[in-house]
Formats: structure tokens, C-alpha cells, sequence
């Protein structure tokens, strides 16, 4: 077992040192002159606001620099729109999803809708191979690759049926409706975690991938440095990264929702973006449609043990924050710069490919969730350029709750803060391992939350961690250093974590579930370093909590951890017709474009073909629809593709590029 000498891992039995003095700590009141974020009993810090070098990454090639920061919740903005608050509304059957965006000859009747046969077909079913369909604690699961393991969970029984692969009546314990019925904001409560590094490779998750090939950064560097092996090593990543077994410990453990981050060239990507400076032509270099079918796997295990699913379009085309866990390490072309606009049309399509995938009856049970838009970096983009609007068909049961994270604002039913503690650019030294009962003392932290559902309704954090500091193999990018200072060592190797170091890690967590209400905690699991062969960013890690003791085996241990505040409220839900009166499409300004120059921007044409999502295939005989991957037969818009003729800059690296003279414009419509 290592042991670390660390001042902060001296147990602490009471809220005073030797000279009776109070100790700054995440679980007390802050004495005089200790910093803000002592006080604070759950992160407060929401990426998408942060300072360049303050997330995982460093920008590259971007000049934008933000002043000293206060905490978010001391700014006067952030009360008045909670949050930045961001629009969730519920999706329908009929969904042509529009952000403002509606375009000039948008609805017309050339069709542009096919099942691409492009890449894989679909998953395979993933019923047991040893014909059993039913069994509780105790049972013995036959997984894909022959393996079995032990399902522990006295709270419910799991079902797999091959000639049913759609059965939604199950539930994960005895707390949570089950699949085929509703709901309810606001007295069923989100315990989940977020399934990063599986379908979203990012580096201090997966941090083997790329210690095995030096000077990647990104995904998109892996992919390049994979070579004629990329499909082969991802499929083997996607096969052995998360398992079944994972989904069944998730149950096991009280959790009752995931959600699940997925890639847009799930659907497609692009041989041809543009040409670079030196002229030469940019191909995303990621692997496509490939990981679809294993989402669908994913989303049949979470139906076999009755837990639902957030689906989290993680990246998009061009970049909408520079962050390297959303595809490519840079600069940020989205909504902004000279392919700010061309790349957002294109998102637009993904965005509506998987809303209808998910909007079909097969998946609506399963799928209550559809996250369209992760992190967008609010001061580069800026942000009152889009909104969801022109949804039919709203209410329970005609498709998934929509949510765009907190980088936009605009009327809000709802909300997805992201709120990291650690990313404050601060060393964040204070001591966790209080052993005395902090109960009585415990802040009420995210306050703002139960405000936010008070004024508007749904609120959430999509994303929080036990990460009471930064470090960590890669929390601060490859190649970067830790705000932390010395000794990050110790908290890299959870083999020296002390009983009251554990104890203080899941008080901080239980405040954080509790404070929060709905939560997704980030993430389920971080894989070995090749170097230790151990978890080198355990704070992060629910699954290595679990197993360890600093991670709740029931979340329900968090109730009542902290004072009780009051949620809902008149007039929750209602977005007054007012708020979107400044929507327009085109936006009048984007980001680093001279004012007058948006409706000059390239742009791509409206007269390509839909790319869409197969629906899973079965090996056993099933009755049951099946779906096509498109929830409305009315909706035959195509999608966007480039214009002929046209020579666009690189979309992924547009910062320095000239606005093309011509030809890069639709035709009138």
C-alpha cells in the first residue's frame, strides 16, 4: 500500500486545529479569510465559463483571453437568468427539430430521407445466451462474449426476452417507476452517472489510449495515429471498456438513470471540410457510424435492468468549445468565425436524426432524454444565437425531454448545469477528511438549483464530481499541470487513502446528491494507466468509490444530508411569447465576424441525403416493430451538403481564414 506524506490526510477529530482556529473545509462554514470556494459544499464553477486555461484544455490558436473570476453565484447575472438558463422543452412525434433556425424553403416535398447503408446495420440483441430471461439477486448473466457474472440487486428482478427486446416494465429498484410509466419531476429523483470515455474517448478516462501513442491529444489525433487499425482498436475498446455487467452494477447500486455521450459521426463524417492553409483538403479522421450499433447494445442493457437513458450529443461539427473531449483540441468554429455558420447547419441535421430515432415508440420509454448540445463555450459563441421552437405535439409520452447545457440563454422550462468544483483555477488545499458529525453544519450549496426549479422547473447537473482539486493523469489535458501544486501524487493512488480521507470524500458526495436532487455524476468509470496499472484520477471514478467506500451503495443515504428547499412553483414551465421575439435566422451577428458580414459566410445547400439511424437487428424472431429510425414520415427535408464549386476553409480551423468572394452562398430558395 503507498503511503504519501500529506498534511491534509492528518485526521482531523474536530472543526479546529491545535490553536483553535476554524480549518477552511468543503462542509463548514467559511471562517474569515478563507477563500469563497471553501464554502462551498458542491462545485460552483460551470465549465462552459471558465477561462481558457482553466478546463481540460488549452485553447490552441485562439487570442481570446477572460478577466479574474468571481464564483458564479456572486454574479448578478447568474440570479437573473439561473444559471443561464437553457430551454428544455419536451420533444414531440413530429419533430422537424429547428433551432430558431427555420430556413427559406425548409418544408418543401423533395425527399431526402434514406436508410443509409453505409457502416454497420445495427446492434445485435443482447439477450442471455443461456436462455434464461428472468432472474434476481443471486442469478448468474451470461454476457455477449460467453462470460458470466453474479447479479447483485435485491431490489428487483432483471427480464431478457429475445423475442421481446422492447419490454419496458421493468424498473432498477423498488424507488423508481418502471420504463413504462412516468416520471415525475420533482418527486422521482435522478441518481445517475455519466458514461464517459466509451463512445467519447477523452484522455484522463481512457488515459491508456493514449499513453500507447505519444503525442495525441484529442480524438481526432488518435484516430490519425491509429491508422489502418482504427477500427479495429476502437471496436475492441467498445467491446471491453463497458460491459453489461457495468449497466447491472449500476442497478445494484440504486442508480436509476445514465447518460450516455455520444458522437456525431455516429451518423456520418465528412472526406472533405475545407483545405487548410497550405490548400490542402481536411478529412475528419474519425471512425463513422461504427459505435451506433453499440449504442444501441448500450441503450438494450439499460432497458434489461429498467434504467433510463439521457442521450448526450457530446460533439458536433467544428467544435463548440475547444475542449479536448468534444472531438478536437482547438479552436472553436462553431457559431463562430468565418464556418461558424455553415457548421452549425450542418449540426442541425444531426441534431434532428437522433431526435427522431429517439422520438419512435420503441425508444421513447427507454430514452426520456435528449441532451443536443454539450458545454458550448458562451464567450466565445456568445449567446442568444439559438433555441428550440416550432415542436408539435408537447406533453407525456410524444418523445424526450430536450436540454441544451448552460451556455446558451433564453426561456427555460428546465435546466443542465455542469458544476465542477475543481476548475476554478485555484489550489483547493483544504482538508476533507473531517471525521467529526458535520451534519448540523452542512451548507445548503446549490441553492440556485432549487430557485431555478422554483422560477422555471426541471433542473439538473448533468455532469459533477468528487474531484475536490484537480489533480489527476490528464484532468488538466496531456501534458498538463495541476493547479494543485505538490503532493498530487497522493491523490492519484487511492491505495493510500486513509478511512477518514475515504469518509470525507462520501460526505462530500452525499452533500453534493443532495444539494444537487437530479444528478448525473462524472463518470462511472476511469480505466488503468498503463504506467501503475491502477486508476491514476480516482475522484472521479463512482465505480472505484463504490468498491471502496467513499461512493454510497444506496444514493438514498443522501437524503436529508443537508436542509430541505422548497422546488416548483407558480408560473414553473412558462416561456412568455416576449422571450423569443429576438430569435432570427440567420443570427445578425457571430462571433470574430465584422458586424454586416453574416449573410457573405459560406453556407452549405439544402439538397443532400439524410444519413439516418438503423434500428437494431435481432438473432432470436421478434413480433414486436422494430422502427426505421425516423419518428416522421411527413419530414422529408434533406440535409445539408457542400455546394459545388465552392472552396471552404478548414471547418475545424476557420479562426484566420478570408471569407470565400463567391460561390459559396445557396442558391434563392
Amino acid at each position: 500500500m503507498a503511503s504519501y506524506s500529506n498534511r491534509f490526510e492528518v485526521p482531523v477529530e474536530s472543526i479546529a486545529d491545535s490553536v483553535g482556529t476554524l480549518r477552511g473545509s468543503a462542509y463548514l462554514n467559511a471562517p474569515p479569510g478563507v477563500r469563497d470556494s471553501s464554502a462551498i459544499s458542491t462545485p460552483a464553477e460551470s465549465s462552459p465559463f471558465l477561462a481558457q486555461s482553466n478546463k481540460e484544455a488549452n485553447f490552441i490558436n485562439s487570442q481570446d483571453t477572460l478577466p479574474s473570476r468571481r464564483p458564479l453565484y456572486k454574479r448578478a447575472w447568474f440570479w437573473v437568468v439561473a444559471i443561464v438558463a437553457i430551454a428544455v422543452v419536451a420533444l414531440a412525434v413530429v419533430l422537424p427539430v429547428i433551432f430558431m433556425v427555420v430556413k427559406p424553403g425548409h418544408h418543401h416535398s423533395t425527399s431526402g430521407v434514406s436508410s443509409s447503408s453505409s457502416g454497420s446495420s445495427g446492434s445485435t440483441g443482447s439477450g442471455d445466451s443461456d436462455g434464461i430471461t428472468t432472474g434476481g439477486d443471486g442469478s448468474t448473466v451470461t454476457k455477449d462474449d460467453g462470460t458470466t457474472f453474479v447479479y447483485k440487486n435485491s431490489a428487483t428482478v432483471r427480464v431478457s426476452d429475445p423475442a421481446n427486446p422492447f419490454d419496458n416494465s421493468l424498473r432498477p429498484n423498488s424507488w423508481t417507476p418502471p420504463l413504462n410509466e412516468s416520471w415525475t419531476w420533482g418527486m422521482d429523483r435522478i441518481n445517475s452517472v455519466n458514461i464517459g470515455g466509451l463512445f467519447v474517448i477523452e484522455p484522463f478516462i481512457v488515459a491508456q489510449l493514449f499513453e500507447q501513442n505519444a503525442g495525441t491529444v484529442d480524438e481526432w489525433t488518435l484516430s490519425v495515429a491509429f491508422g489502418d487499425k482504427l477500427q479495429q482498436t476502437i471496436e475492441d475498446h467498445y467491446n471491453t471498456f463497458i460491459t453489461e455487467e457495468d449497466i447491472a452494477q449500476m442497478a445494484g447500486a440504486g442508480l436509476n438513470w445514465i447518460r450516455v455521450l455520444i458522437l456525431f459521426c455516429a451518423i456520418e463524417k465528412w472526406d472533405n471540410v475545407g483545405v487548410d492553409a497550405n490548400g490542402a483538403t481536411v478529412a475528419e479522421p474519425f471512425l463513422a457510424r461504427t459505435c451506433w450499433k453499440y449504442i444501441l447494445r448500450l441503450l438494450g442493457w439499460a432497458r434489461k435492468y429498467g434504467i433510463r437513458d439521457n442521450l448526450d450529443l457530446h460533439t458536433i461539427p467544428g467544435l463548440q468549445n475547444g475542449y479536448n473531449h468534444s472531438g478536437k483540441l482547438g479552436s472553436i468554429n462553431w457559431l463562430s468565425g468565418v464556418m461558424g455558420l455553415a457548421n452549425t447547419e450542418r449540426s442541425l441535421d444531426y441534431i434532428r436524426i437522433v431526435a427522431k430515432f429517439v422520438s419512435q415508440p420503441e425508444w421513447r420509454a427507454v430514452v426520456p432524454m435528449f441532451s443536443m448540445l454539450n458545454e458550448p463555450f458562451l464567450h466565445d459563441i456568445g449567446n442568444n444565437q439559438t433555441m428550440v421552437r416550432e415542436i408539435t405535439g408537447v406533453g407525456p409520452g410524444n418523445g424526450p425531454m430536450i436540454t441544451i447545457h448552460d451556455g446558451f440563454t433564453g426561456p427555460a422550462t428546465g435546466l443542465d448545469t455542469h458544476p465542477y468544483f475543481t476548475f476554478d483555477g485555484q489550489q483547493n488545499r483544504e482538508p476533507v477528511n473531517i471525521t467529526a458529525n458535520g451534519d448540523s453544519m452542512q451548507l445548503s450549496g446549490h441553492k440556485s438549483l432549487n430557485d431555478s426549479r422554483s422560477a422555471f422547473g426541471v433542473t439538473m447537473a448533468g455532469e459533477f464530481s468528487n474531484a475536490i482539486n484537480d489533480c489527476g493523469l490528464y484532468v488538466n489535458s496531456v501534458g498538463g499541470s495541476a493547479h494543485y501544486g505538490a503532493s498530487c501524487e497522493y491523490w492519484q493512488d487511492a491505495s493510500g487513502w486513509s478511512d477518514e480521507t475515504k469518509q470525507g470524500l462520501l460526505n462530500f458526495a452525499l452533500v453534493s446528491m443532495d444539494t444537487l436532487g437530479d444528478w448525473f455524476f462524472w463518470t462511472w468509470k476511469i480505466g488503468n494507466s498503463t504506467t501503475t496499472n491502477s486508476v491514476q484520477a480516482p475522484l472521479w471514478s463512482y465505480q472505484l468509490g463504490l468498491e471502496n467506500g467513499w461512493m454510497p451503495t444506496d444514493p438514498r443515504q443522501a437524503l436529508g444530508k443537508c436542509a430541505s428547499l422548497v422546488t416548483g412553483g407558480a408560473g414553473a414551465g412558462t416561456i412568455a411569447p416576449s422571450a423569443t421575439a429576438y430569435l432570427v435566422w440567420p443570427p445578425a451577428s457571430i462571433t470574430s465576424i465584422p458586424a454586416g458580414s453574416v449573410t457573405v459566410l459560406p453556407q452549405y445547400t439544402a439538397t443532400g441525403t439524410l444519413s439516418t439511424l438503423p434500428p437494431p437487428t435481432f438473432s432470436a424472431t421478434v413480433t414486436a416493430s422494430v422502427g426505421n429510425g425516423w419518428s416522421d414520415s411527413a419530414d422529408n427535408t434533406p440535409a445539408v451538403t457542400a455546394i459545388s464549386g465552392c472552396t471552404y476553409p478548414d471547418a475545424w480551423d476557420a479562426d484566420n481564414a478570408q471569407i470565400p468572394l463567391s460561390g459559396c452562398l445557396p442558391a434563392a430558395r
